[in-house]
């Protein structure tokens, strides 16, 4: 696989301030609020936390999915989320529309052992729009409202480098 150089796409994803932004050939392309990891920062297994550092978009998941499609696993379960299914399955940790799966370009902080960011199943996903955005709230992931999301699958490619800022 390519990776996609960073002076032609990068995105940069800063915790501090919750927020992403797709930077192309040095100038801000688009900018959205997200939700990052309810425990902070961190790279090991089992911590709950997102990850630092840079990565890269190592897999595309949903092409074609309808908007608010449910996935367990990385695979469709065949619902759709409403808050009615929301209400049956209230503990679940929803991932809706698409998945981004990350991959560490830093071994040892983010890549192989107890830190693997592919390997922690850390993904860029949709979230039900009722989820609040620039509050920490996720089990590590980068959650984004599925709008938000469908406008980012346009601008990256499996290869774009993202890079998780404190």
């Amino acid at each position: 696989m390519r990776l996609i150089p960073e002076h032609e796409r990068l995105i940069r994803i800063q915790l501090a301030n919750q927020t992403l932004t797709v930077i192309e050939s040095g100038t801000l392309r688009w900018t959205c609020r997200i939700s990052t990891a309810a425990n902070g920062a961190g790279e090991r297994s089992g911590s709950g936390c997102t990850p630092r550092g840079r990565h890269y978009i190592r897999a595309r998941i949903g092409e074609g999915a309808p908007l608010n499609a449910v996935f367990a696993g990385r695979r469709p379960t065949g619902e759709i989320w409403s808050p009615e299914l929301a209400a049956r399955f209230p503990d679940r940790d929803w991932i809706l529309t698409r998945i981004f799966w990350l991959c560490g370009l830093e071994p040892g902080r983010n890549r192989g052992g107890d830190c693997d960011t592919m390997r922690r199943y850390i993904y860029i996903h949709g979230t039900p729009d009722t989820e609040p955005m620039g509050i920490p709230r996720s089990h590590g992931c980068i959650r984004m409202h599925n709008p938000d999301l469908l406008t980012l699958w346009t601008l990256a490619p499996a290869g774009t480098q993202v890079w998780i800022e404190p």
